[in-house]
């Protein structure tokens, strides 16, 4: 669990977030979202300690997290997994050297230990033989899932997604979202995601967190979402004239 209490940040005048709190649950998939400008990835490097707040706690656990000391700190980070927006591969490494990176950094595993958590990661992501192929020799989506098969190499409490979906055409789209489920349920993984993909909000949102101008406008659940009279989630949601459509057929079954 990841607990956020009153979190400020401030960019000399300018406020970006103003005193957020909020809990991100364990084996759920915990979504961020809001308009570009909201927020969202501010609050994510945040959370991953890559800035730090001007002013409250982040809680991994019962640790706050920007007390801990420096090894403590280290200690923490080996827990968390991150799947960047571009994938963020190494192009002068195959499939298999990019995934053994975080083990050969922060562990003391033999060779072979190595290349059994490779393969099992490999494996989990469905892209079994894969490990000698470049990144340049595979697809967006393969590219997207040899980076989550890196983010959970080293058997994360914690994962960051940031826009997975990003650059993915629909289909894609959805293996992802399954994949980061199913790896979030199995592992009772903290999973937080960054993400403005609709589609996401509505197949895997379990908990739903609505940042407007830098503040928590709404929290709630994918099953919320259609029926929910928060003005600002309306003003996001419903953009999309699909699910406006959607919104009106649910509302006339309801009735």
């Amino acid at each position: 669990m990841i607990r956020i209490e009153d979190i400020h940040k401030s960019f000399g005048d300018v406020k970006v977030l103003k005193g957020i709190s909020h809990t991100f649950e364990p084996g759920k998939t915990n979504l961020i979202i809001g308009r570009s400008g909201a927020g969202k990835t501010v609050l994510l490097k945040l959370l991953v300690g890559l800035m730090t707040p001007t002013s409250g706690h982040v809680y991994y656990g019962e640790q706050d997290f920007f007390e801990l000391e420096k090894k403590a700190m280290r200690n923490l980070r080996m827990e968390v997994g991150m799947l960047f927006q571009g994938s963020a591969l190494f192009d002068s490494m195959t499939v298999e050297g990019n995934i053994k990176f975080p083990l050969d950094m922060f562990t003391n595993m033999t060779k072979a230990e190595k290349l059994h958590r490779v393969n099992y990661c490999l494996d989990r992501v469905n892209l079994n033989g894969s490990n000698n192929k470049f990144p340049s020799e595979t697809s967006g989506g393969m590219q997207k899932r040899v980076g989550i098969a890196r983010a959970i190499v080293l058997e994360p409490k914690y994962l960051f997604c940031d826009e997975p979906n990003s650059g993915l055409d629909p289909k894609t789209s959805i293996v992802i979202d399954e994949l980061i489920k199913s790896i979030t349920i199995e592992n009772n993984i903290t999973t937080v995601i960054n993400t403005h993909d609709m589609n996401s909000v509505m197949e895997i949102g379990d908990n739903i967190a609505l940042l407007h101008l830098g503040e928590l406008a709404w929290v709630g659940s994918k099953e919320q979402v259609l029926t929910e009279k928060n003005q600002m989630l309306k003003e996001f949601i419903f953009a999309s004239p699909f699910l406006l459509k959607l919104r009106d057929l649910v509302v006339k079954g309801n009735g």
